[in-house]
């Protein structure tokens, strides 16, 4: 049986715009796709990629915004994807508070090591998308290749003091996309 080649990643600071420390996407309206974050999705999707979104929104467990809200969000972001020719496969929240210790939380594996239970993936050749150290660490813990992008959170100046080292760094998600795609030919 092959295994499926697969991409997961971070949502704010990779598809969208990172709202700010401490901040949070709380409607549609103020949801912003990064330049070219479609376009890469549905690169890597057309080369039959099973693109997976894993982020924390802790908003909803402290209370910030809704449930409702965060699917209402996802829904118009997977239509929008879609209306490029793109597809995420599926997406995973982590709605709970730091303080909660769950297994689904960034930097912990726990939703990786689910979706690899629910698919047949080819972990080495998986690589993890995110614009912070958290996103590096939760592709070490799951054994994939992680990617930081410099489209959100972290700067390239920054790195000396990161607790944890991507194995690459990109200005953005499209040229992860693009590196991604080349490495798989």
């Amino acid at each position: 049986m092959q295994k499926i080649k697969a991409v997961f990643l971070d949502r704010d600071g990779v598809i969208n715009k990172f709202p700010g420390y401490r901040k949070y996407v709380t409607t549609w309206k103020t949801f912003r796709f990064l330049p070219r974050s479609k376009e890469a999705i549905t690169a890597l999707a057309k080369a039959k990629f099973k693109i997976f979104v894993i982020s924390n929104q802790a908003g909803v467990g402290k209370g910030i915004f809704s449930k409702s809200k965060l699917d209402l969000i996802t829904k118009n972001m997977l239509t929008a994807i879609k209306k490029s020719g793109g597809k995420i496969d599926k997406v995973y929240y982590c709605i709970h508070r730091p303080e909660e210790n769950c297994v689904c939380r960034k930097p912990k594996a726990g939703t990786v090591r689910s979706i690899r239970g629910e698919y047949l993936l080819d972990i080495k050749k998986t690589f993890f998308i995110g614009d912070t150290v958290r996103d590096v660490k939760t592709a070490h813990a799951a054994g994939c290749k992680s990617i930081m992008v410099l489209s959100g959170r972290e700067k390239i100046s920054n790195r000396r003091n990161w607790q944890a080292q991507p194995d690459l760094v990109f200005k953005d998600l499209w040229e992860a996309a693009n590196f991604i795609l080349s490495f798989h030919k």
